[in-house]
């Protein structure tokens, strides 16, 4: 008998990677999230339901969980945003779960981390450590996971940031160096998910998923840039803690804007603390050894995309940034010059009603794309946008005003690089 797996939060990097396990050793795989989108591109080919988990009614959970033997709680979110409640989601959704699983015999497997703890200093490790005493009490089949770094071919938030960070050109910044960080293939967590899946794993077991030796963060970063292929760098810099501290507030005020910068205050201080485990629980299981650092980038190897993705991601915030000022600076200005914009195209026949509606409209378009690329989730429509506006720039000066393209100032010629730049950003802007 084929047994049924849900896996919550199924399109995320490690929900995703336990999907796919799942599936190749035997299971019948439902996925279940937010965004029909991303669990599309991103696992296409299992079955899916949909609901925003952390604000997920009871109902709502047992419709979702409908048929399942196995309950897979891959969600997470590191940090409150726009987008993210971390206690709704670690706590609030685990107590619902409990509710709906009450008297079956479902077995729920938490994807916890490594180091969790309630009186910890961030309430991701917080709210974490309180959804998994939830399950503890619960009286259900459970199995918990805490894995420390994981690392994983696909990028996405701290292993994105590692790529980036070993990818920088020139000078190596030297982060936190006394920060000690354990690593985890992400093959060795589905592998546990898989067996804990098949009742291999005893309930009740709280295990960290773990490599036993540490690294420094600096050691980590290097051993990346040497998987990349970069040669080493000749200077490096060690960052002053103030400026990572600064950096970190950007990051958070970018986040209630929808972006989840991995630079965010959370995973500094989770990073500032260190990342460990201890692996002597998962062993007690008969579980295999997780991978060393070395043994899993050798599993990984890198190739050009790999190289591609981390220099790309340290240029999204510059290309997002400067799409944001040329496009709010440029509508601002046709405001404040409206009478010469205006008059430009008055004197080619437009009647000065239309002119200056084509004027204001063009103006306010430009500062709404502006405004619009900076927040995460229309950063992409927007980008959209300007290469459609771009388009019709081009088409309408090339119509009725085709004397601009030759102007010694090259005002039409200007338009193409913003156009080359929006589509580079159309290009990286989706999100998994």
């Amino acid at each position: 008998m084929t047994h049924t797996v849900v896996v919550l939060g199924g399109y995320g990097l490690i929900g995703a990677a336990c999907v796919r396990a799942l599936r190749t050793t035997g299971f019948r795989v439902v996925g279940v999230g937010r965004s029909q989108a991303a669990a599309r591109r991103v696992v296409p080919e299992v079955e899916w339901r949909f609901t925003d988990l952390a604000r997920a009614s009871t109902e709502d959970l047992r419709r979702v969980l409908a048929g399942a033997d196995v309950v897979v709680n891959a969600a997470g979110a590191l940090q409150d945003g726009l987008r993210d409640d971390v206690a709704a989601i670690h706590e609030g959704m685990i107590a619902r779960l409990v509710t709906v699983l009450q008297g079956t015999k479902t077995r729920i497997i938490q994807i916890s981390a490594a180091g969790v703890s309630e009186k910890a200093s961030t309430e991701f490790f917080r709210s974490k450590a309180r959804g998994d005493a939830l399950l503890q009490a619960s009286g259900l089949d459970h199995v918990i996971l805490r894995p420390t770094l994981v690392l994983a071919p696909e990028a996405y938030g701290g292993t994105a940031l590692l790529r980036a960070s070993a990818a920088m050109p020139l000078v190596g910044l030297d982060v936190l160096p006394e920060t000690r960080v354990q690593t985890v293939f992400i093959d060795d967590v589905t592998a546990a998910v898989v067996m804990a899946a098949r009742g291999a794993i005893p309930s009740g077991t709280v295990a960290d998923l773990t490599e036993p030796e540490s690294h420094s963060f600096g050691e980590l970063v290097r051993a990346a840039r040497r998987w990349l292929g970069l040669s080493p760098w000749r200077l490096s810099w060690r960052l002053p803690t103030p400026l990572v501290a600064a950096t970190a507030r950007v990051a958070d005020a970018l986040s209630t804007l929808g972006w989840r910068s991995p630079l965010r205050s959370t995973a500094l201080k989770v990073l500032s603390e260190g990342i460990s485990g201890n692996p002597t629980a998962w062993s007690k299981t008969g579980g295999p050894p997780c991978r060393t650092l070395d043994d899993t980038l050798a599993a990984m190897p890198a190739t050009a995309q790999e190289r591609w993705f981390a220099r790309a991601y340290l240029l999204v915030p510059v290309i997002v940034g400067t799409l944001a000022v040329f496009w709010i600076s440029s509508g601002l200005i046709g405001l404040a010059r409206f009478d010469t914009a205006t008059e430009i195209l008055t004197q080619r026949g437009f009647a000065a009603l239309p002119a200056s509606f084509f004027v204001a409209a063009g103006a306010i378009a430009d500062i709404v794309l502006g405004a619009g690329i900076l927040v995460r989730r229309f950063a992409r429509p927007a980008s959209l946008g300007m290469v459609t506006v771009s388009f019709a720039y081009l088409a309408g000066a090339t119509l009725f005003a085709a004397d601009l393209w030759a102007d010694p100032l090259g005002p039409m010629l200007k338009v193409l690089p913003g156009l080359v730049l929006a589509l580079v950003a159309v290009a990286l802007l989706e999100e998994r």
